[in-house]
């Protein structure tokens, strides 16, 4: 049973505090539709209230149309009709027509915890607040030792996400959020548990993701003849380290490998006059197509360049655009 409180020392009207109990009780659905409300003289017992008032209380109710009055049976919640609602409606339903259904089974299943309306509202701005807070700022983090793969990171979910990103090393982090306890902290799932001792006693989220498994080059790799010279290029040196410890695990020293980073201009440069084919990341592909050009003259033949995926996998992205409440945006 609705409990009702009239404060008889309020400035605030007796009959105004039960139209607004009344109401709040209605929206919440502690009345849903067709409940039947006390009688007069049972509301009268409750409040200690005069009929006459709560009399004028319901005709108040029937007025803006959320009780009715049936002739010999009482005073009932009135079913709203679909159509006044939808005219009410943020025209963003139009666009999201499901979100109606889901957040209104989510705002049941609240009140059903025991929360009021008021208290449900709480929650859902809390929630949505912290979100929006976590995603004014974006911490891209990996050890300093690899800030290329970093950078990497930094590079795709600039274009994928459209916001704004900042790269820190690892052992800038404790700073970092000390100096801002909002945001959100991204790195690459081989470095979670060092990022989340970091980052946990500030209550700063962290969301790991997947990086590229590069199958589709060991593939490539184990096919080429023996003595051949493959080149990889890559703005990370952790990149380029892992990349020579597969292929020597697949081909031992059945293969010339040379790796250069895109700022080492002179290896870069024996790097394209020697390999054959050559592997680069995403990053870095337009930097050694530019080496190759320079280096033409000096080129009996052009070495194949293959560029690498993205090193940041799909399902990554489109985790850290639900969690940052962003949306889904078509990769390409």
């Amino acid at each position: 049973m609705v409990q009702f409180h009239i404060q008889t020392d309020s400035d605030i009207p007796a009959s105004k505090q039960l139209f607004d109990q009344i109401h709040f009780a209605i929206a919440s659905r502690q009345y849903p539709p067709s409940h039947r409300l006390p009688s007069t003289r049972q509301l009268a017992a409750l409040t200690g209230l005069h009929r006459n008032t709560i009399s004028k209380v319901y005709r108040q109710l029937e007025k803006i149309g959320l009780v009715e009055s049936q002739a010999g049976s009482g005073i009932y919640v009135k079913a709203q009709r679909s159509e006044g609602l939808t005219k009410s409606s943020s025209p963003l339903l139009a666009q999201y027509p499901a979100a109606k259904n889901i957040i209104t089974k989510s705002l049941d299943e609240i009140l059903a915890q025991g929360c009021n309306l008021q208290q449900a509202r709480e929650l859902f701005l809390s929630e949505i607040d912290w979100r929006l807070s976590c995603s004014t700022k974006l911490l891209i983090t990996v050890p300093e030792r690899d800030i290329g793969a970093g950078q990497l990171i930094a590079n795709e979910l600039e274009q994928s996400l459209k916001i704004s990103i900042e790269l820190v090393s690892l052992e800038e982090l404790p700073q970092i959020l000390e100096e801002s306890n909002s945001g959100t902290v991204v790195t690459s799932k081989y470095y979670i548990k060092e990022v989340l001792e970091i980052a946990t006693p500030q209550a700063v989220r962290v969301i790991p993701i997947d990086i590229y498994d590069y199958r589709a080059e060991m593939e490539m790799i184990k096919s080429l003849p023996h003595g051949f010279c493959l080149g990889i290029v890559s703005i990370s040196s952790g990149i380029l380290n892992v990349a020579e410890t597969i292929v020597h695990s697949l081909r031992g020293d059945d293969l010339r490998i040379i790796t250069a980073k895109t700022n080492d201009k002179n290896k870069l440069k024996i790097l394209v006059r020697s390999a054959q084919t050559i592997i680069s990341d995403p990053a870095s592909y337009s930097l050694v197509k530019e080496a190759i050009l320079a280096e033409r003259d000096n080129l009996i033949r052009s070495p194949q360049v293959i560029r690498s995926d993205n090193y940041i996998g799909s399902n990554s992205i489109n985790l850290l655009q639900r969690e940052l409440g962003l949306g889904f945006v078509e990769l390409d």
